[in-house]
């Protein structure tokens, strides 16, 4: 009997550089990627910076780079179009890999985990 992957949605709240928490959720990603668990993040309210293109941070690691890395290893991202449109922030400003979704995509992305965090 093969055993069932492990599926973790992961909500990012907070803004990059701001607190260590979007930086702390995003190692745990890649690490569980590595583990071979599936990832979905959803970000919302500012965590949706974390998703902004040409970061270019002087004394933080580098959360673009993180999630470059995430979607390259098969990371489903998705970030909150409310969201962004409160804020500002069209899509091609996203990097490359993150779509905009709604609640209802968030909702899917909750359904489909074993476990759900928010940081």
């Amino acid at each position: 009997m093969t055993e069932k992957v492990k599926t973790f949605t992961i909500i990012i709240g907070d803004g990059p550089y701001t607190a260590e928490r979007p930086y702390t959720m995003l190692r745990f990603a890649y690490t569980a990627l590595l583990e071979d668990c599936k990832i979905n993040i959803f970000l919302v309210e500012d965590g949706i910076l974390v998703g902004k293109k040409n970061q270019d941070p002087t004394t933080y690691d580098n959360l673009g780079k993180w999630m470059k890395d995430i979607i390259s290893e098969g990371a489903n991202v998705k970030a909150c179009g409310v969201c962004m449109k409160a804020r500002g922030l069209s899509e091609d400003e996203l990097i490359d890999g993150i779509k905009k979704t709604t609640m209802n995509g968030f909702v899917e992305m909750c359904v489909e985990a074993d476990n759900v965090m928010f940081s």
